[in-house]
């Protein structure tokens, strides 16, 4: 018989390019106010020179390091972030760890705006890139765990914003008109807090 569970996991934050774990701060307060603990990390480099595949491999890694292995958690991946996250989900094995994963305004089909840089990771950000066509490949292994996207019509990081649209799982849309916006806005942290409490089928979720 399938049973739910409403308990919340640690919650792991993963940022954007050009960013660190402190872009979090207001977005990790809220959490820790309603009794999530919450982690973030710093990946290295952050300005989009990395691969992404390899940005991913320093998640796995601070997930070994950080929790018990039977431990499971929720992931929120910002921007590059949410790919970052993707790729541990999809291709590190964390899809049989992770059991709510969020992503805010992330180019899953790529973003115009990343044809403006040579370097590597930006690259993979393109539309139709072979890292995003690889994702998207098989995202509906996605639907094993439970995912949202939130996401902004007036992004001018994402173009076209609705790049950030998935075929699967959750979407919510929220009227805030800047990208790093997102993080802080009262509509958006409501919507994490909201995918974050989203219950658990345990039947498909072990």
């Amino acid at each position: 018989m399938t049973t739910v569970q409403n308990q919340s996991h640690p919650v792991l934050l993963v940022h954007g390019i050009n960013d660190t774990g402190a872009v979090f701060n207001k977005m990790a307060f809220e959490l820790r106010q309603r009794g999530w603990t919450v982690y973030t990390l710093d990946l290295i480099p952050n300005n989009g020179a990395e691969c992404l595949d390899k940005l991913a491999k320093q998640v796995a890694d601070y997930i070994e390091t950080t929790f018990n292995p039977t431990q499971p958690l929720d992931i929120v991946g910002f921007s590059m972030g949410g790919i970052v996250s993707r790729y541990y989900i999809q291709r590190l094995g964390g899809i049989k760890r992770v059991k709510r994963f969020v992503t805010i305004s992330s180019p899953h089909q790529g973003t115009v705006i990343a044809y403006g840089s040579w370097l590597a990771g930006c690259m993979q950000m393109r539309p139709q890139s072979p890292l995003l066509q690889d994702l998207n490949s098989d995202v509906q292994m996605l639907n094993q765990l439970k995912f949202t996207s939130i996401w902004t019509p007036y992004d001018l990081m994402i173009v076209p914003a609705k790049s950030s649209q998935m075929p699967v799982g959750k979407e919510v849309i929220v009227p805030v008109l800047l990208h790093p916006w997102m993080l802080i806005h009262s509509q958006s942290l409501s919507a994490v807090i909201a995918a974050l409490r989203e219950p658990i089928d345990t039947e498909n979720h072990e």
